[in-house]
């Protein structure tokens, strides 16, 4: 049994240890918020009723028009970047004197070693969030911080202008609160400004805060000035009368002489102890102050050194009365080692020590500005990180030299093949042939009858002869391919003068009846009975002399007789029994026939 009430009690002091552990551990994260500082009613809008027109119409007339001051930044390099300063200070003129705790903290080259952060980092402000400056402090490495400009402490929205690292975060629609800003070239800003001069492009903000009451302006005093501008007649005499005058926590911003810039913060409790707007502003110009504006006080008031609190908070925290607990507040101002402007150094660099070192290629402050400038290259060529980048044809450091005969194309690489000593275009490699030449390649001869440049003018010589194709001599000489054209021109022109000659004969020449065939025949034939012929009247002649062998070769008639008379051979023969003197002729046969 006493084992168990032993173990029993054990269990309740180690839950009991773990409840108080938890109890400080929300002690020390939150606060209770109730010592609010507000220039406005709650439930109100927050920011002056009044325009911007209004503001600088209202102002005194020595300012003109411009309802802003400017100061250049000091942009030297020191080491620390910072210095800030613990003092205890009396500030009432009259009994009993109250004595304040505070921090002035003075930076060097602003532009590289200050920001605006939003609340718990990044995108705080259009999430609403809130969170202890400790915390916004630790995630970007601040050596110094403290709380900047006012927020709703029911919905946690940031309140008017805020540009952090160049980034526009949220544009307060023009409301006229006293601004803090510093530009790209390093300008400080610090007053009223326009719709316009917030979203000016060619100067633009990188930080911008917004406060309430212009403390200083130009040196001066100029808290009456800014109640006109930033409340209205109802207001003076109630709550943004009360925010002025009221003693608290204070919190504010402004630069020196030379560019500095001077953070400043007391500890304090609302009513109890602290300063009024007017006592800072006084010792802000004590302390050499030229321009500053009043950021978010009473239980915001906190200051960071090295990620740790240095501040005594005046909130109460929710474990007891007795402890004081930071509150999770919207904006805060760090002051950090040297960073690049812009942080990135544009893409083309890094930053060591706030100065950003160039990739090759570029070059200037923030890396942005090419080594060659567009006005190098030329009319054929681009800038690029690696220089001047040529176009087609072009060749060079400042791409203002053609490519060399023989070469074309991107960066001259590429070899032209142009015969007959054509030229080809840098940029495309297209050949330009010489007078006689033609073809992609300038490698065809003029056709023959044509001469000149692209082959174009006909041949003037007589009988329609051939002319030099580059000159459109007619005595001309061809050569190589063009000289076997020519020599195939003229055996193929004589065989067809040849053939045409031909035809015309033939046409002039009687048609044969016969084929040659059929006159050999006919030949044959004939010569056949020639022989027979012949051959006939041979055999013929051969009878004719074996019958004058046999029978004589003659015989003989008396003409009395021929003429019809009396033959005496007759009566002979009658009476000497034929005998006839001179023998018996006889008629041949042919003399037979004939007769």
């Amino acid at each position: 049994m006493a084992i168990i009430l032993h173990c029993i009690a054990v269990w309740v002091v180690i839950l009991s240890c773990v409840a108080l552990g938890l109890t400080e551990g929300m002690n020390s994260r939150y606060s209770l918020g109730d010592d609010l500082l507000l220039p406005y009613p709650p439930g109100s809008r927050h920011g002056s009723p009044h325009s911007h027109r209004q503001v600088r119409n209202c102002q005194p007339v020595f300012h003109g028009n411009v309802t802003h001051e400017t100061w250049p930044a000091h942009n030297r390099s020191a080491s620390p970047v910072a210095t800030s300063r613990l003092f205890t200070s009396d500030v009432s003129k009259s009994w009993p004197q109250r004595r304040v705790n505070g921090h002035l903290t003075v930076v060097s080259d602003p532009l590289r070693t200050v920001s605006v952060l939003e609340p718990g980092g990044r995108g705080g402000c259009r999430q609403r969030s809130t969170a202890e400056v400790a915390e916004t402090a630790r995630l970007r490495g601040c050596l110094y911080a403290q709380n900047g400009g006012f927020f709703d402490t029911r919905l946690f929205d940031c309140f008017g202008n805020v540009v952090s690292d160049g980034e526009v975060v949220q544009d307060s629609g023009g409301v006229q609160n006293a601004q803090f800003g510093i530009r790209k070239d390093g300008t400080l800003v610090f007053g009223y400004l326009s719709e316009d001069d917030v979203r000016e492009q060619e100067n633009p903000f990188v930080q911008l805060i917004s406060g309430v009451v212009w403390l200083l302006r130009n040196g001066q005093v100029y808290i009456k000035e800014s109640m006109e501008a930033e409340c209205d007649k109802t207001q003076k005499t109630g709550s943004f009368d009360r925010f002025v005058n009221v003693v608290s926590a204070r919190t504010a911003v402004g630069h020196d002489a030379e560019g500095r810039l001077v953070l400043f913060h007391i500890d304090g409790k609302t009513e109890e102890r602290g300063m009024n707007l007017y006592e800072v502003a006084e010792f802000l110009n004590s302390q050499g102050v030229i321009n500053a504006i009043n950021l978010d006080g009473g239980g915001s008031a906190t200051y960071v050194a090295n990620g740790t609190l240095a501040s005594y908070p005046s909130d109460e925290c929710p474990a007891h009365s007795i402890w004081r607990c930071p509150r999770a507040v919207s904006t805060v101002l760090c002051v950090h080692e040297p960073l690049c402007h812009p942080h990135n150094c544009s893409g083309h660099g890094v930053c060591v020590q706030g100065d950003c070192q160039c990739h090759p290629g570029w070059q200037g402050p923030e890396c942005a500005s090419l080594v060659c400038q567009p006005s190098e290259c030329g009319d054929h060529g681009v800038c690029t990180e690696n220089g001047c980048a040529c176009d087609a044809g072009w060749t060079g450091s400042d791409c203002r030299q053609a490519c060399p005969l023989g070469l074309y194309g991107d960066g001259c690489n590429q070899t032209c093949r142009c015969a007959n000593g054509g030229t080809c275009d840098p940029v495309h490699g297209s050949c330009s042939c010489p007078a006689g030449f033609h073809g992609d390649l300038c490698d065809q001869e003029c056709p023959l009858g044509f001469f000149g440049l692209s082959c174009l003018q006909r041949c003037q010589c007589a009988e329609k002869c051939s002319c030099d194709p580059g000159t459109g001599s007619c005595n001309a000489t061809f050569r190589d391919e063009q000289n076997s054209t020519m020599h195939r021109a003229g055996q193929c022109l004589a065989q067809q003068l040849w053939r045409d000659w031909k035809k015309e004969e033939d046409a002039h020449t009687p048609k044969r009846y016969f084929t040659e065939q059929t006159w050999l025949v006919i030949t044959a034939v004939l010569a056949s009975l020639l022989m027979a012929s012949v051959a006939g009247n041979l055999i013929q002649a051969c009878r004719k002399c074996s019958g004058r062998l046999a029978q004589p070769l003659y015989s003989y008639t008396p003409l009395h007789e021929m003429n019809g008379g009396p033959s005496r051979g007759g009566e002979e023969d009658e009476e000497g029994g034929g005998r006839g003197r001179g023998g018996v002729y006889q008629l041949e046969d042919s003399d037979e026939d004939s007769s």
